[in-house]
């Protein structure tokens, strides 16, 4: 069983071979890319075992997601293929004004069919965390019923739990965002969140206002991603502001958050304090931004040590 459990959707992505208006792109390369998938390859590339569950569409996208998970390490054993639903497929767009921008076809995709007969409470028996983010319950009723099943399961177990609010306001509004959301950061152990979009969520005009009333709550840690700032961690007896690693240059910001995430926990599985386990957060995430793609420059622990060190310099 692995370590690390995560469930979400993967979608396939289309990036331009050129920056520019999509309508005057001619060619594009095939990737794919899905916070949670993104998280699970970060956690195996820093050493310890994950899992994914979702949906995929019985398709070559789906296929092509699958194998490329599965070679990337990641337990695929719990995903399954939905014969009545394609795989969502999303496109970039480069060079734009205020940056990168993202177009999702995800409508009614196979992973917003995931649902909690979907989870095999044997497979969370033999973990030790389960990660969730806030994409998954925006997706439809029966992926919001699948996360408070797992939830669930994670409590009955004895599973760590971390809760990245991912907020994405394409898909639904800020008040039922808000409605559904906070009860489940609530519930986690740790929460992994931007800055902007949990004062946003809790109605706090600060990330330390913010922070306090989810530690009220009980969850344990609150750890706010600041970009170029680094990160602030608070717990009920410490307050931690952690510096960022300077890049020469953001080649491709999407995936950063997720990268944090990853080095995030990895570094709590290793025993690590909150603010050691946000430096390497903060370190893959630096990793991650000098490289184009959503999950290619996630670093191994040895990689992110010897960057934390000095010795290696983000990609040029």
């Amino acid at each position: 069983m692995p370590d690390v459990i995560t469930l979400g959707e993967t979608m396939v992505l289309f990036a331009p071979l050129e920056p520019g208006p999509l309508r005057y792109a001619r060619r594009f390369e095939m990737r794919f890319g899905g916070a949670e998938s993104n998280f699970a390859i970060g956690i195996v590339r820093l050493g310890f075992s994950a899992g994914w569950i979702s949906r995929l569409g019985d398709d070559e996208f789906g296929r092509y997601i699958f194998a490329q998970l599965r070679g990337e390490g990641v337990d695929v054993s719990q995903v399954k293929f939905d014969p009545d639903a394609p795989t969502g497929l999303f496109f970039k767009e480069l060079g734009r004004p205020g940056g990168t921008r993202v177009y999702y076809y995800r409508r009614h995709s196979a992973a917003s069919r995931l649902s909690p007969d979907d989870l095999d409470e044997g497979y969370f028996a033999g973990a030790r965390w389960l990660h969730l983010t806030g994409i998954t319950p925006a997706l439809s009723a029966p992926c919001r019923a699948a996360v408070g099943a797992a939830l669930g399961l994670a409590r009955r177990f004895g599973l760590t739990v971390s809760f990245d609010p991912n907020l994405r306001l394409k898909l639904w509004p800020l008040a039922t965002a808000r409605r559904v959301l906070v009860p489940l950061l609530q519930q986690a152990d740790l929460v992994l969140g931007g800055h902007e979009e949990l004062c946003l969520l809790l109605d706090k005009p600060a990330p330390e206002a913010a922070a306090e009333a989810l530690l009220a709550a009980g969850v344990r840690v609150v750890a706010f991603k600041l970009g170029a700032e680094g990160a602030l961690v608070m717990t009920a007896s410490s307050r931690d502001r952690v510096p960022a690693f300077p890049v020469p240059e953001v080649v491709d910001p999407v995936g950063a958050g997720d990268a944090f995430d990853a080095g995030f926990v990895a570094g709590q599985l290793l025993g690590w304090t909150p603010a050691e386990a946000a430096r390497l957060g903060n370190a893959c995430g630096a990793l991650m931004v000098s490289v184009r793609g959503d999950y290619e420059a996630l670093p191994t622990l040895a990689e992110a040590q010897a960057f934390m060190a000095g010795r290696l310099p983000p990609a040029r």
